[in-house]
C-alpha cells in the first residue's frame, strides 16, 4: 500500500540521534522549537542538491543522504558553530521505499555521528532534489568569518584537498582504463569515499574559536574559495603550491601519472569540504598541537599579504602553470569539465 507524506516521515525520518537539551519540540508539529543557549547567536545555512546537477541520477542513495547533510554541517564548522538541528525538504519523483531507506540511513549515519537532530522538513512530488537547512549556535565574538584575515597571518588548510577531484574523475569514468589500472585499489577507494562521504570538520571549527582569524570551507575549489576570503578581508596572499598536502591517493597518482594534474585537483576541484583558515603567525605552534590532538593534518600553505591579489609560488619562484578556476555556478563548468549530469556538488 502506498504511503502518504506523514507515513513517509514517520517511517523513515523520525529517529532519535541523541540528547539535545536545546530542542524543546521536534518533528510532529507545525514548527520546531529551539532554546538558544545563553549568550549565543543562531547560525543558519541552507544547501540544495539537485539530481543530474549536483549528483548523478544513479548515485548511491546512502551517499546522497550523507552528503546532503555533510555540506551543511561543513558550513557550520567554517563558522565555528555548534550544530543544534537540521531540517530536510525532499522533492521526490515517486515514493521509492528502497531508495528512501538507503537515503535516510546515510543521512542519519552522519546525524548520529555529529549528534545533530532532524527537527522538521517537508516532502513533495517532483524532480529529485534535497534541501537541508542547518542551525547552529555560536557567540558573536567566537564566530569565524571571511573578513578577519590580516597581513602577517598564515594560511592553513585541513586534510587533503584534491581527493574529491580524483574521486569525481573515477566516478565519471573519464580516466582511461589503463590509467585507472595504475592506481592501487586502496587509492581509488579512498578518493571515491572522500567524494561521496566528506567529513564536516566540526571539531576543528570549534577548536579554532579564538585561534583562527578567518575561515571558510572548500566547496568550489581552494583557489576560488580563497579568493572569496581575500576579497572579504581586503588582503592578498602568497600560496606555496609545493606546500599543498597530498593524500596517499594523490601521491599514488603522482607516482604513476602526471603530478601536475594532482596539483590542479588540489587547487581547483573542490567538493572536499575541508576548512581553509588564517591565523596569526605566533599561533603556529598551537595549530600544530591542535593538529596532533585531532589527528587531522593542518598544513600551512602560505601567507596573507597587505597588497591585494594572489601569488602562487613553488620553491620560492612564481608558479607559472595555467591557473585552474574551480566550479562556476549556473555555467555548469569548471576548469576540469564534468558532464552536466554530475558536476561537483557545491553550495548554491
Amino acid at each position: 500500500m502506498a504511503r502518504d507524506e506523514f507515513d513517509l516521515i514517520g517511517h523513515f525520518f523520525r529517529r532519535d540521534t541523541g540528547a539535545a537539551p536545546w530542542l524543546q519540540l521536534g518533528i510532529g508539529d507545525d514548527a520546531a522549537l529551539l532554546q538558544l543557549p545563553p549568550g549565543e547567536s543562531l547560525a543558519v545555512t541552507t544547501d540544495t542538491l539537485v539530481a543530474g546537477r549536483h549528483f548523478p541520477h544513479h548515485a548511491d542513495a546512502f551517499d546522497i543522504g550523507w552528503k546532503a547533510l555533510a555540506v551543511n554541517l561543513s558550513d557550520l564548522a567554517a563558522m565555528a558553530a555548534r550544530p543544534l538541528g537540521v531540517t530536510l525538504a525532499l522533492t521526490l519523483p515517486e515514493a521509492d521505499e528502497a531508495w528512501l531507506g538507503a537515503f535516510s540511513a546515510g543521512f542519519f549515519a552522519l546525524a548520529q555521528q555529529a549528534g545533530v537532530p532532524l527537527i522538521g522538513g517537508d516532502t513533495t512530488r517532483g524532480p529529485l532534489s534535497i534541501t537541508v537547512t542547518a542551525l547552529g549556535a555560536v557567540a558573536v565574538t567566537d564566530a569565524l568569518r571571511r573578513t578577519g584575515a590580516s597581513a602577517g597571518d598564515r594560511l592553513y588548510v585541513s586534510g587533503y584537498p584534491g581527493d574529491a577531484g580524483l574521486g569525481l574523475a573515477l566516478s565519471l569514468s573519464t580516466l582511461p582504463e589503463p590509467v585507472r589500472a595504475c592506481l592501487p585499489a586502496e587509492a581509488r577507494s579512498l578518493a571515491l569515499a572522500r567524494l561521496a562521504r566528506p567529513t564536516p570538520r566540526l571539531a576543528l571549527g570549534l577548536a579554532l574559536r579564538g585561534l583562527a582569524s578567518a575561515a571558510l570551507d572548500v566547496s568550489d575549489g581552494l583557489l576560488q574559495d580563497l579568493g572569496h576570503l581575500l576579497a572579504a578581508s581586503g588582503v592578498g596572499a602568497e600560496l606555496q603550491v609545493d606546500a599543498l598536502p597530498l593524500s596517499p591517493a594523490l601521491q599514488a597518482w603522482c607516482a604513476s601519472q602526471d603530478p601536475l594534474q594532482a596539483t590542479r585537483w588540489a587547487l581547483a576541484a573542490g567538493d572536499d569540504y575541508e576548512l581553509l583558515f588564517t591565523a596569526p603567525a605566533h599561533r603556529h605552534d598551537e595549530i600544530m598541537a591542535l593538529s596532533a590532538s585531532l589527528a587531522l593534518p593542518l598544513t600551512c600553505i602560505g601567507d596573507i599579504l597587505s597588497s591585494a591579489g594572489l601569488r602562487l609560488t613553488a620553491a620560492g619562484r612564481p608558479w607559472e602553470h595555467e591557473l585552474p578556476t574551480g566550479y562556476l555556478h549556473f555555467s555548469g563548468s569548471s576548469d576540469d569539465q564534468a558532464p552536466t549530469d554530475s558536476p561537483p556538488a557545491s553550495r548554491p
